[in-house]
C-alpha cells in the first residue's frame, strides 16, 4: 500500500509540475485530470472512496468546462508541448525547487502518517469519509461559500489571461 500511495502522490507532483511549466491551455487542462486523478487516488488510499469520487466528478463538471473554454479562445495553430526546450527548462527549474523545499521533510516524517480512515472502522457504525462529509457541510459551509467565490474568481482570471488585452471578457459593451 506503501509503494502505490508513493506512486500517487509523485504521480500527483510530477501533474502539478506539469501544469505550472505550459504554456499551452490544452496540455495544462491534462494535466489537470492527472493532477484531479492521483489526489483522488491519495483520498482512496487514506479511506475515502466517497469523498474522493465526489471530488473527482465536481472537478470534472466545473473546471474542465473552464479550460475547454479557455482553450477555445486561446487556438493556437502551433501550442507549445511538454517536449520543447523552453518548457523542459521549466520543469527542471520546478523539480529542482520541489527537492529544495521537500529536502528538509526527508528525516521521517513520514513514517506514522500512513494511517486511513478506516483504521478503527470496528468501533464505528459509519465510514470515515462519511463523517467528513457531513463535517465539511455542517462546520465547513462558510469554506464552501469561499471555495465556490474562488473558483468564480478563477473563472475570470482565466478567461482575462486567454483574450489577452484587447478583447477582455469584462469589457464594456
Amino acid at each position: 500500500m506503501t509503494y502505490i500511495m508513493s506512486l500517487f502522490l509523485m504521480g500527483l507532483v510530477l501533474g502539478l509540475v506539469g501544469v505550472a511549466s505550459n504554456p499551452s491551455p490544452y496540455f495544462a487542462a491534462l494535466g489537470l485530470v492527472v493532477v484531479a486523478g492521483m489526489g483522488c487516488g491519495v483520498l482512496v488510499g487514506f479511506g475515502g472512496p466517497f469523498l474522493s469520487l465526489v471530488l473527482f466528478l465536481i472537478y470534472l463538471g466545473g473546471m474542465l468546462v473552464v479550460f475547454a473554454y479557455s482553450a477555445a479562445l486561446a487556438a493556437e495553430p502551433y501550442p507549445e508541448s511538454w517536449g520543447s526546450r523552453p518548457v523542459m527548462f521549466y520543469v527542471g527549474v520546478y523539480l529542482l525547487g520541489v527537492l529544495l523545499v521537500s529536502g528538509p521533510f526527508w528525516g521521517g516524517w513520514y513514517e506514522m502518517s500512513w494511517v486511513p480512515a478506516d483504521e478503527l472502522v470496528g468501533f464505528s457504525m459509519f465510514r470515515g469519509d462519511i463523517g467528513g462529509v457531513a463535517l465539511m457541510y455542517s462546520s465547513g459551509g462558510g469554506l464552501l461559500v469561499i471555495g465556490a467565490w474562488v473558483l468564480l474568481l478563477t473563472l475570470f482570471v482565466v478567461l482575462e489571461l486567454t483574450r489577452g488585452l484587447g478583447r477582455g471578457t469584462l469589457r464594456a459593451v
